[in-house]
């Protein structure tokens, strides 16, 4: 603690021990049941490429969209993915926040608790989240030697010990709900690799609502430390704080950062709920129990799985991403029952077709305003 001054404000190093330390352990499998679930999923995500690419259309026939790494990882590896892309998008604002530690009305506190603190708290939550991801299109990480990405950034994660998890917790049939999952994942994919444009629109959307932050970073460490002290036990369970258990993302406050957090919102939304339309579309033909699955798998989104995580679900904003999926989905079904595929198509032109948040909620103004 002797070099705080000149410290970074997260110690990321620290954040991936903590949290490869604390991450429960995945179910118990064999070495052999480990290897046939990683090959499994690995055909079933080639085979998903297929699927996807026919139902959505949206990569024409004849054109070879951008390739990107597919990777089966344990809990560790998602960590180790996702300290990278967080270290990588939230640069500027840290850098911001560092510059802001001496004279700020935090800066001396900053000073004490510095970034190794900071580490441990992000890793805590860090191992939370590493046990429920089941897969993830990682986006905006730099390559490495042992999680390359593809040309142009980005690379899909399947984190084999989860899906192994929920498959049990559920109990469907393992090869169904694999090829579900995968289905949902590369058409993440093939969003971003169809539209060269995605990338960098939401890449430019994040720093433009970094940029704007005048945040107090005691008010950043503080929702920290609300989270981590949820997962240690240092707080009652659903206890909420003065501010009526905000999550991390509403301490926005510049009308300038409503308007891109509902402009992102919208994105994420439109991502998401598309992810799970498709899924869904193509399920039928190739997931015998799609239905079956489907329905144990909304009822464990709705529920979660104790008031723990309700409770940091509300701080960390997840249950706002659960939203996304049930209003873009309900956005992607009703553009497609009134223009067809590829009249929702229109949607990825460019970002001045993307759907605004007043839009997901009513489609028929987008129609309106696309197609007119």
């Amino acid at each position: 603690m002797t070099s705080i001054g000149g410290a970074e404000m997260v110690d990321w190093n620290l954040a991936v021990a903590t949290a490869t330390r604390l991450v429960r352990p995945g179910p118990d499998v064999t070495r052999d049941e480990a290897r046939a679930v990683v090959a499994e999923l690995r055909r079933h995500a080639k085979a998903s490429e297929e699927h996807v690419r026919g139902f959505t259309r949206m990569i024409p026939e004849g054109h070879a969209p951008q390739d990107t790494p597919v990777l089966v990882v344990d809990r560790a590896g998602w960590i180790r993915a996702n300290v990278a892309g967080f270290r990588e998008v939230l640069r500027p604002l840290l850098d911001k926040m560092q510059e802001r530690r001496g004279t700020g009305p935090g800066g001396a506190v900053l000073g004490a608790v510095g970034g190794k603190v900071t580490g441990v708290e992000v890793g805590m939550l860090l191992s939370f989240l590493a046990s429920r991801v089941l897969g993830q299109y990682e986006t905006f990480a730099p390559p490495s030697r042992e999680l390359p990405a593809g040309t142009g950034g980005g690379r899909l994660l399947l984190v084999a010990p989860n899906i192994v998890h929920v498959e049990r917790e559920l109990e469907v049939h393992p090869h169904d709900f694999r090829l579900w999952v995968c289905l949902h994942e590369e058409t993440h994919r093939t969003q971003f690799t169809a539209v060269p444009w995605l990338r960098d629109h939401l890449e430019g959307e994040i720093q433009s609502f970094l940029g704007e932050t005048e945040v107090d970073p005691m008010t950043v460490l503080e929702r920290l430390r609300e989270a981590a002290q949820l997962l240690a036990g240092g707080r009652p369970e659903g206890e909420a704080g003065e501010d009526g258990g905000r999550s991390l993302v509403e301490i926005v406050q510049t009308p300038a950062q409503r308007e891109i957090l509902s402009r992102l919102t919208a994105v994420m939304s439109l991502l998401e709920g598309h992810a799970d339309f498709v899924m869904d579309g193509v399920g039928p033909d190739v997931v015998p129990s799609v239905a079956e699955i489907r329905e144990k798998f909304q009822q464990r989104r709705a529920r979660g799985a104790s008031r723990l995580d309700l409770a940091l679900r509300k701080l960390l904003g997840l249950d706002a991403k659960l939203r996304q999926y049930r209003d873009g989905e309900r956005f992607a079904r009703a553009v497609v029952e009134e223009v067809g595929m590829d009249g929702f198509n229109r949607v990825w032109t460019s970002p001045n077709t993307l759907p605004t948040k007043a839009e997901i909620a009513k489609p028929a103004d987008w129609v309106a305003r696309v197609h007119r």
